[in-house]
């Protein structure tokens, strides 16, 4: 049996952040036209906002290797949004980006937030799928930042 896959808070600026959000942007780079893979910023301007008591920033391990993270920002009391979620490939299709997703409503809900919101790209066919089987709902466009196309709310 295969050792347990960990999730645990990382504070958005360690080395394993960094590398998790590289990897995120590429594969944004690799899936929606007119992404380029040296878009995350280094320093994160918004590191700050995905730190407790008000953010998380979320990393899967399976021992030192790193195969995903999700990360919460507080928007207004009560609403929070979530962002950048990944997997690493050969982590895909083991439930792993809805354990993450679990992870940061939990931590949400512990916040006391009682709304999340996220944007998507429709490239990103496999996250859509994930939030419309997970009780996130459309919701009207609430950035109008490229790549965004898609926008999900849910109720905790």
């Amino acid at each position: 049996m295969p050792p347990p896959i960990f999730i645990s808070p990382e504070d958005p600026e360690s080395p394993a952040a960094k590398a998790s959000l590289r990897a995120y942007f590429a594969l944004l780079a690799e899936r929606i036209p007119g992404i380029d893979a040296t878009h995350v910023p280094d320093p994160d301007p918004e590191a700050y906002a995905f730190r407790p008591p008000k953010g998380i920033f979320l990393i899967a391990r399976d021992g030192d290797t790193v195969l995903g993270c999700v990360s919460l920002k507080t928007v207004e009391p009560g609403l929070g949004e979530v962002k950048r979620l990944w997997v690493a490939p050969e982590a895909r299709g083991q439930g792993l980006a809805r354990r993450l997703m679990a992870e940061v409503e939990s931590f949400a809900r512990s916040a006391g937030l009682t709304h999340l919101r996220l944007d998507t790209n429709n490239a990103l066919t496999e996250a859509i799928a994930l939030y419309r089987t997970s009780g996130w709902t459309p919701t009207a466009p609430f950035t109008k930042a490229f790549p965004a196309t898609d926008w999900f709310l849910k109720r905790l």
